[in-house]
């Protein structure tokens, strides 16, 4: 069977890009570099792009291009007889399925909110109200299931059509649209009110700000995101390169690819931050950014119902173009396996992908378990864990000692490789680094996600288990100090937070609502000219609060929900 290729190098940079180009862009680069000093967090990022997953993206195009297989036979071609590096392409494969097996539910949360945007449903809605349609939508498995669905079925028959006439064609369109859109977004967002405050705090370089966070975390939050940014490890990156001819060097190509996700991900930025300085909103990240931050501000602002449906039409595109790209490299690995059809392959992995998807459906409902709190709560967060974790910095590290050392393909043959053709190039003075520096890097990447995920908060005697980050919701933003209480929508989304993190879609009946013995008079309790009514405090209580430890990063220490010392009496202020 003769080997498809694409019709065009605009398709091959948009396919790499559209595959590199995900949520994460949005919902967490902005959070990111926002809290890490502005300019300056992007500074870093930019700096840890080129030299970390820049190399690494040439090594996935070089090894897919050179031996013309998908990744699950293309280390088969290249590497010397009786060397095991082919067990790798295996792992590529399993890496991709699970990278879907959540990815479709996300895509469909994105689908899902269009929809809702789109059809007025969120319009003239209360914050509350707001934050409660995601919180019920991850209860019911039969929205999530047909949406997740709907997504597998999409991107099945895109693929099914054929590389050039379905995948090329329809990702020429998507991205080309998801770039338009972005534009249109980012200059709406210039003329709000609050944009020349939300640009400054988003792009001027503030290092007092990066030392608030901590210099080291925020290094290495750039390098993290830096490397994760472009799913490199699991050949999906390869795939593209054994789709392409010789006529322009590899370092050239992934320079294109990686300007690409890095405007996209810096646009998101601009179109977030101006729109949250000009309502007053924290600029917060991941889920509770996109489904709960960003609704409500589109529901007070005119055109809001345009500006929403055009952000998740953007938001959809995104993640279709991933889905996209990952089902091309599952549906190619079938043929080369069994020699079944692109069509008959595609039909298989239809099935097979919506079975494997139904466990992140039903995580959040039906088979929700305590036992995924140390991962993050639900089966998506493990499975998450595994793909970025384990799958991504793991395989990395595979396709770059392949490339480089004498064991593998070799220095040699990844230079010739890399430097064929028109473009950027690759020279002898950068063996040493990439052979003996960059590997270390990608070792301290997979160990500091092992300790993040499962020592961090064992430091000071919290069980993880329990652990719920308020960080990004009670921030020292949504605090008001003149008043001394936290900004309303911060405590309606740490509420929420909670509520999800506990598997509820309400209170659990299992509370009692105490009052406190004494009357509590304020802040201004000490201003003896102010006649001051004392006020009842009223909260709720139970065996699982009362078991709760709250740990307070100021101080590095753990205590109880409640300090009811402070529930009664005068404020010391």
């Amino acid at each position: 069977m003769e080997r498809e290729n694409l019709k065009s190098r605009l398709g091959f940079i948009l396919l790499s890009a559209g595959c590199a180009i995900g949520i994460g862009n949005v919902w967490k680069f902005p959070y990111m570099a926002g809290q890490g000093g502005g300019g300056a967090f992007v500074l870093f990022y930019l700096i840890f792009l080129v030299i970390l997953g820049l190399p690494i993206m040439t090594m996935e195009f070089a090894v897919g291009r050179a031996s013309k297989k998908s990744p699950v036979k293309a280390y088969q071609a290249l590497e010397k007889p009786g060397q095991k590096w082919h067990i790798h392409g295996y792992f590529t494969l399993a890496g991709c399925y699970l990278l879907m097996m959540f990815y479709t539910t996300i895509a469909g949360w994105m689908l899902h909110y269009f929809y809702m945007t789109a059809t007025g449903k969120l319009s003239a809605l209360s914050a509350d109200a707001v934050a409660d349609q995601f919180t019920r939508m991850l209860a019911d498995p039969g929205v999530m299931m047909f949406w997740m669905v709907l997504v597998v079925v999409i991107g099945v028959v895109i693929c099914a059509g054929g590389l050039q006439n379905g995948l090329e064609r329809v990702t020429k369109v998507m991205m080309i649209a998801l770039l338009a859109i972005m534009v249109v977004l980012a200059i709406n967002s210039f003329f709000m009110a609050g944009a020349k405050e939300g640009l400054k705090f988003y792009l001027v370089p503030d290092f007092g700000r990066m030392q608030e966070v901590g210099v080291v975390s925020t290094l290495v939050g750039a390098m993290n995101q830096a490397f994760f940014t472009l799913s490199l490890g699991i050949g999906a990156m390869a795939i593209f390169g054994s789709y392409i001819g010789k006529d322009h060097s590899l370092m050239g190509e992934s320079v294109r690819v990686v300007v690409l996700d890095t405007f996209v991900a810096i646009t998101a930025g601009l179109i977030i931050f101006p729109a949250c300085f000009t309502y007053g909103v924290d600029q917060t990240s991941g889920p509770s950014l996109i489904f709960i931050t960003l609704p409500n501000i589109f529901a007070n602002m005119p055109y809001g119902r345009l500006w929403g449906s055009l952000f998740f039409l953007f938001m959809a595109f995104a993640a279709l173009s991933t889905v996209l790209a990952v089902f091309e490299n599952i549906i190619c690995c079938g043929m080369e396996l069994t020699g079944a059809s692109r069509r008959k392959s595609s039909l298989v992995n239809l099935f097979l992908i919506i079975a494997l998807s139904v466990p992140c459906v039903l995580g959040y409902n039906v088979w929700s378990w305590d036992g995924f709190a140390v991962f993050g709560g639900a089966v998506l967060d493990f499975e998450d864990f595994l793909v970025s974790n384990l799958f991504l910095p793991l395989g990395s590290l595979v396709y770059l000692l392949f490339c480089v050392t004498r064991y593998g393909w070799g220095w040699e043959n990844y230079k010739a490789e890399v430097n064929t053709g028109k473009g950027l190039k690759v020279h002898d003075w950068m063996r040493g680094y990439l052979t003996y520096g960059l590997p270390l890097i990608v070792i301290f990447i997979f160990l500091f996600g092992i300790y993040d995920k499962f020592f961090k908060y064992f430091e000071n005697g919290m069980p993880y288990a329990k652990f719920i980050d308020l960080t990004q919701t009670l921030s020292l933003e949504a605090y008001y100090f003149t008043d001394s209480h936290w900004r309303q929508e911060a405590l309606i989304e740490t509420a929420n937070q909670i509520k999800r993190n506990m598997k509820n879609d309400t209170l659990s009946d299992g509370y009692d609502i105490c009052q406190a013995a004494d009357s509590f008079y304020g802040v201004y309790s000490g201003q003896a000219a102010l006649q001051v009514t004392p006020d009842k405090i009223m909260y709720i209580d139970s065996e699982i609060i009362s078991q709760a430890q709250v740990y307070n990063y100021e101080t590095k220490k753990t205590g109880a929900v409640y300090d009811k010392d402070k529930l009664t009496g005068y404020d010391p202020y």
